[in-house]
């Protein structure tokens, strides 16, 4: 992923920065809990195509 573009995106939700997790290919919102794919190196940035993380989940990014 494009280091200029994973700096101006954030989640479309709440505005706020997503962290990237290479080795799952997406950028995850740790205060909404969602994680937005990346296919084909292109950013999926749709509510219903995030998935819903755990609480663990958001923990083990901390």
């Amino acid at each position: 992923m494009d280091a200029k573009l994973l700096e101006i995106l954030v989640c479309p939700l709440c505005k706020g920065p997503l962290d990237l997790l290479k080795e799952s290919r997406e950028l995850v919102c740790k205060p909404d809990r969602l994680a937005f794919p990346i296919r084909d190196d292109i950013p999926v940035m749709l509510e219903e195509e995030a998935r819903v993380l755990s609480a663990e989940e958001v923990d083990a990014l901390r």
